[in-house]
Order: C-alpha cells, then structure tokens, then sequence
C-alpha cells in the first residue's frame, strides 16, 4: 500500500461516525438501497440495518435469502431481518434512539433534532412508509420541511438530506476533527481490519449479515472479523455494478 492510500484510508477511519446509522424498512429498489450506502459512507457511518417484514415479503412474493450483494460497499457493514423487533432491538444495543420518517401532528422537524447524539435514522418503504408496527417502536418522528406542492422526497434523497444534517451538526462539534467518535486504539482496529481486507485481495461482493433471534451479538466496526463467504475460495472479484441487488 502507498503512503498516499494508507494516509487516505486513515483519514475516512478518523472521521468516522460510529454513532450515527440508518434502518431501512421494506425498500424495494435496489437504486435507492445504493444510493442509500453512497450517502452513508460519504458522511462516514460504518453500519446500516436493513429489515423486510414477514408481511412485507409474501405481499411482494419475495424471499429473503443469506446473502445481499452487489451494492454494500466493503467499507459499510451490513445487516439483513426479516424480524422488525429484532431490528429495533439489536440498533438499540448500540444507539441511543431511533427516529423515523412520518409525516404527522407530532412530528418534529429535521432541523430541530440534535443529530450529534446517538442516533439510527429509519427510512420506509418508497409507497407506504414506515410501518405503523415501526412508528410505534421508534423513539420520535421526524419531516423534511417542504413548500410544494409534493409531499415527500425519494427515499434516498430524504436520507441524503437527513444525513448531511448530521455532518453540518456534527461538523459544527469537531466530530470530523479533534473530536473524533473512534478512540485511537479503535481505529487502529478497524484501519487493521481493512488492511486485512485488502491484502488479502477482498474487492469481493459485500455479503450481507443475516440477523435472527439466534444470531451472535453483532461486531462493532472496527472488530476484525472472517470478511470471505464461509466455504468459498479467497479469490479477487471486482464490485458488481451498483444497480445489482439479491434478495
């Protein structure tokens, strides 16, 4: 690796926000779950969690299968449920609240949050929304403000918008600076973890993390973990195109 590529990647681990994470809910479009991950790793966030409902899944004659590719970026974790209260019980384990987007009476305006704290931003299906079963669990609700005549964003550009939220805020405290979310001793681990990565030449499909009731407590991000599919030899693959997404 040059100097230049390991001071860069040292860099994107620095200004990483490792308490800041988007749900997404039932999102059907594999362009917008792409877009979704190209707004998170822009503003650093290591994780996300994505859920599709039992009911969900037989509206669409879908099945849910072990493996998620073709748009997780090698920089981002990411986990898959098909158990919304397993969802929201796993975020809560590492975030201090959950937040959806619902237009309402009660909710709050985006820009009235504080966004420096804890916080997992969760986005619903691009027809429906959040669920109802979701908005009751969540910890508040929250709107773009608009004055068109539409009545909500594309999903992805609701989260880009709501995640540059985050960094002016988060910016605004030195969390992309002196203050970086990450100890030293923490990005060690995951500037580790990614050299690992890409020594042993992993350009791989991302698979994604299947999470079940059964399943392991998850790895913080900066825990080195088996980054290859277990069973299959290590070998070089380039990244699917973006617009390539299996459930």
């Amino acid at each position: 690796m040059t100097p230049s590529r390991e001071h860069r990647i040292r860099e994107v681990i620095r200004r990483s926000q490792s308490d800041l994470t988007v749900v997404l809910e039932n999102i059907f479009d594999p362009l917008n779950i792409s877009a979704v991950l190209r707004s998170c790793d822009a503003v650093g966030v290591r994780e996300i969690f994505v859920v599709y409902t039992e009911d969900y899944l037989k509206k669409r004659g879908l099945k849910l299968g072990k493996k998620t590719s073709g748009g997780a970026f090698k920089w981002i974790d990411f986990y898959v449920f098909n158990d919304l209260e397993e969802c929201f019980k796993r975020v809560r384990e590492r975030y201090q609240r959950i937040l959806v987007t619902r237009l309402g009476e009660e909710s709050t305006s985006l820009y009235d949050l504080d966004l420096t704290v804890p916080t997992a931003l969760l986005f619903g299906n691009e027809d429906e929304g959040v669920t109802a079963e979701a908005l009751a669990m969540a910890d508040g609700n929250f709107l773009i403000p608009q004055v068109g005549f539409t009545e909500s964003l594309n999903i992805s550009v609701a989260c880009a918008v709501s995640l540059y939220e985050a960094r002016r805020q988060r910016a605004a405290k030195g969390f992309y600076d002196e203050h970086p979310r990450l100890s030293p001793d923490q990005q060690a681990q995951l500037y580790n973890r990614w050299e690992s990565m890409l020594a042993g030449k992993s350009w791989p499909r991302r698979y994604a993390i299947p999470v079940s009731k059964d399943s392991a407590p998850l790895l913080p991000v900066f825990v080195e973990r088996e980054e290859h599919v277990p069973g299959q030899k290590k070998k070089r693959i380039r990244p699917n195109p973006q617009t390539k997404f299996e459930l």
